[in-house]
């Protein structure tokens, strides 16, 4: 539900806006976004005790130098007390600047360490088919084949020794 809302405030927030100035707010959001690490931080935010006004100022005084377009924002999600969502707000901008610069990430998983030249090669292969630019980083667990998850794209390619196995039992089975 949160990621929902969060992107209908990305989509505003980018909306009429050139690519400095979303960098900019992209940058104050995610210094924002690190005090949530913070358990006295988030205790200050939920609490009930605190105005929102107070609460506003707390996290306007997080960042240096904060831009109308901020100060709004931010006043905006005080009053409508959700200042809980900036953490969301701040990965879905990151995601939207990507898109943006038409850079994605992705995520190989497989059950032994690949060398970086074959993930390389993978990932010059998938960048040149959907024509983005694209980094992969290397996910070692117990998924029994490789599987590329590029999540901006939607894109999931998997080979799983597993379902070949099932396949070629299947295509025996019907060819006798």
């Amino acid at each position: 539900m949160n990621d929902l809302i969060a992107k209908r405030y990305v989509k505003a927030l980018v909306d009429g806006r050139d690519s400095k100035a979303i960098k900019a707010l992209s940058a104050n959001l995610n210094t924002i976004s690190t005090a949530y690490a913070d358990e006295k931080f988030n205790s200050i935010i939920s609490s009930p005790e605190v105005s929102d006004s107070k609460k506003v100022e707390l996290v306007l005084s997080l960042v240096k130098k904060a831009d109308e377009t901020l100060t709004n924002f931010v006043k905006l999600l005080g009053e409508k007390r959700r200042l809980s969502l900036l953490t969301d707000i701040a990965a879905e901008l990151d995601v939207q600047i990507a898109k943006l610069n038409n850079e994605y990430v992705g995520v190989v998983y497989t059950n032994q360490e690949l060398s970086k030249d074959y993930v390389s090669s993978i990932e010059k292969q998938f960048s040149k088919k959907f024509d983005v630019n694209l980094s992969l980083s290397q996910n070692v667990c117990d998924y029994d084949g490789i599987k590329v998850d590029i999540d901006g794209l939607g894109v999931e390619i998997s080979f799983s020794k597993e379902r070949l196995k099932s396949q070629m039992i299947d295509h025996i089975l019907k060819a006798v």
